[in-house]
């Protein structure tokens, strides 16, 4: 089974390409969600189908800290 990948809107589309390349299965936020989705609306979709978020967004860590993992 492939590492699944959700690369953050913050992030260039490209991003996918080079995950696929490395052999993990991935996606752009923009593929599947709105492009102005809270970062809360994106981990909770991530970890609800499986996939680890690649991004530039600092506020992930807060996010990570304040919700029960």
């Amino acid at each position: 089974m492939k590492t699944k990948i959700l690369i953050d809107m913050n992030l260039s589309p490209k991003w996918k390409l080079v995950f696929e390349q490395a052999g993990f299965e991935a996606l752009h936020w923009s593929e599947i969600g709105e492009p102005d989705a809270l970062d809360e609306t994106i981990m909770e979709w991530s970890r609800s189908n499986g996939y680890i978020v690649f991004t530039n967004d600092l506020d992930f860590n807060a996010i990570l800290i304040n919700q029960e993992l």
